[in-house]
C-alpha cells in the first residue's frame, strides 16, 4: 500500500479530511471543509498536492443491510467528479457505516461535549474511515 493516503467523509454541509503520514505509520485529522463557503474539489486537490497523496479513500454511506441509497448516489456522483481530476491517483470507495457514531463516542470520551464536537466530528469520522480501511 502506497502512502500517504487521504480519507474523505463527505457530507452536504461539511467534508471531513484525514490522512496518513508519508510512511503509513500513523493517521491524523487534517481539516473540515465547509461546503457552503469553499469550493470543495479544488480544496481537496490542493490538499492532495500539498501532502503528496498517493491514494484517496471516500467514505460510502451504505444502509444497514449493505445496500446503497440516495446518500450513496450523492457520494458516488461527488467521487466521479473528483476522480476525473485525480488521474493517476486511485480513488476507492469504502463502507463508512458507524464511523460518525464511533467518532462522536471517541470525542465524548476525550471530554468534548456535543457543541465542542461539531468542528471536529467530520475530521474524526474521516479518520475512522481511514483506520477501518487500513485495518487499524
Amino acid at each position: 500500500m502506497t502512502h500517504p493516503i487521504l480519507a474523505i467523509d463527505h457530507g452536504d454541509a461539511r467534508i471531513g479530511i484525514a490522512a496518513t503520514d508519508e510512511f503509513g505509520i500513523g493517521a491524523h485529522p487534517v481539516e473540515t471543509i465547509d461546503c457552503r463557503t469553499t469550493e470543495t474539489i479544488p480544496r481537496i486537490l490542493e490538499l492532495i498536492r500539498e501532502r503528496k497523496i498517493q491514494a484517496v479513500v471516500l467514505g460510502l454511506p451504505l444502509r444497514m443491510d449493505g445496500s446503497e441509497g440516495t446518500a450513496s448516489a450523492k457520494v458516488r456522483n461527488f467521487g466521479e467528479q473528483l476522480r476525473k481530476q485525480l488521474d493517476p491517483i486511485p480513488l476507492t470507495y469504502f463502507d463508512e457505516r458507524f464511523t460518525t457514531i464511533s467518532a462522536a463516542e471517541k470525542l465524548h470520551q476525550a471530554g468534548k461535549n456535543a457543541k465542542k464536537q461539531k468542528p471536529l466530528i467530520d475530521q474524526v469520522a474521516a479518520l475512522e474511515i481511514l483506520n477501518d480501511y487500513l485495518g487499524w
